[in-house]
């Protein structure tokens, strides 16, 4: 199952359909035929054209684009007239494997572009064409790349490992809570004290949430040790992070009442857990893997909190961008909470009747 699962991943082999935005402040001709070429390219194409830089930054993040093309104003004129002008590249590099991939292929297309209008130019003033290749630099091309601290790849992988090991702790943890009442045949017992599904739950998931805490602090620790830098801000991450842990302890919870035994209910979770980093979308993206897989993705808590994460902490994104990853976590918190309250009242009711017929 994991080679179907980790083969359909990676299937692709390469990325391809990244989208960047232009910034298309001249919008002539030429500046439509650079666009145009853009959209020829197969590694990427144009999610949005903005007429100025303003709110530039918000639409590739609204885009998922990782970079973004400016070409200045009187672009096409300054080249016709020989004068100097540039097209700058503004790379998101918090993930490198995107912003590298849409990167070259920009570069490639502005680098085509300026070979071929030189060119012509040079052949028309009677330059020899082998003379003319060796001689063509119309504009210059500027590449600026933001979030860079996230080209660091401990900067990069170490919080997504760290949070990918916590959910699995947790998970792991948690579907030990009802099944081990189960195998041992204490459910009863806890019957006995409280039949009230939620002072049960209650008492089963907030040792887990006040450990997270402490977790917390120990990573916050870590990234003091390795001297990286998170700047947390607002209500939103922590508020997420709350969701996070309930949506991971409902889930742990049901499979935990679901299944009998311990060895099956951690079996089942090790299933969800192992590969849930390499279909979060955190290195490889979402939009390069089957419909199948990402919609499997999309049912682990982890896919919505690292996307959260990188939104939040490493671009430092407004809260906006992150609502339809809030949206997934309060969904799979909300289903798994309630299924969970429905089948352990079926449980508990089984309990009851059981013990009565043998009283």
């Amino acid at each position: 199952m994991y080679g179907i699962l980790v083969g359909s991943v990676y299937k692709k082999g390469s990325v391809t359909n990244l989208p960047i935005v232009v910034v298309d402040e001249d919008q002539s001709p030429l500046s439509k035929q650079l666009i145009d070429m853009f959209n020829d390219n197969e590694v990427i194409y144009v999610a949005s054209i903005l007429p100025d830089n303003f709110k530039a930054h918000e639409e590739a993040m609204r885009k998922e684009a990782t970079v973004v093309v400016q070409i200045p104003r009187n672009f096409s004129s300054n080249i016709n007239y020989n004068r100097p002008t540039e097209v700058t590249l503004f790379v998101n590099t918090s993930n490198t494997l995107t912003s590298n991939y849409a990167m070259m292929a920009a570069n490639v297309c502005v680098a085509t572009m300026k070979a071929g209008i030189q060119i012509k130019s040079l052949e028309k003033k009677g330059v020899p064409e082998y003379v003319a290749t060796q001689q063509y630099e119309p504009f210059k091309t500027t590449i600026i790349r933001q979030n860079f601290k996230s080209g660091n790849y401990l900067y990069f992988m170490l919080p997504g490992v760290l949070l990918t090991v916590f959910q699995q702790v947790l998970m792991l943890g948690l579907a030990l809570s009802f099944a081990s009442e189960f195998e041992k045949g204490t459910f009863g017992t806890l019957v006995d004290k409280s039949s009230n599904v939620l002072k049960l739950l209650f008492v089963k998931l907030t040792p887990y949430l006040l450990m997270s805490v402490l977790i917390y602090v120990l990573y916050y620790g870590y990234s003091l040790i390795y001297r990286m830098p998170l700047h947390i801000e607002g209500f939103t991450f922590w508020g997420a992070s709350l969701l996070f842990l309930l949506a991971v302890g409902f889930l742990g919870i049901l499979v935990s009442i679901a299944i009998p035994t311990q060895l099956q209910a951690t079996e089942i979770l090790m299933v969800v857990a192992t590969p849930s980093f390499i279909l979060s979308g955190f290195t490889w993206p979402l939009s390069q893997m089957p419909a199948w897989v990402v919609a499997f993705a999309k049912c682990i808590p982890l896919t919505h909190y690292l996307q959260i994460f990188r939104t939040l902490v490493i671009e430092h994104g407004k809260a906006e961008m992150v609502t339809s990853s809030i949206w997934g976590l309060t969904i799979i918190a909300v289903v798994t909470f309630v299924l969970s309250v429905i089948l352990l009242q079926w449980k508990i009711n089984k309990a009851k009747k059981l013990k009565a017929v043998e009283g």
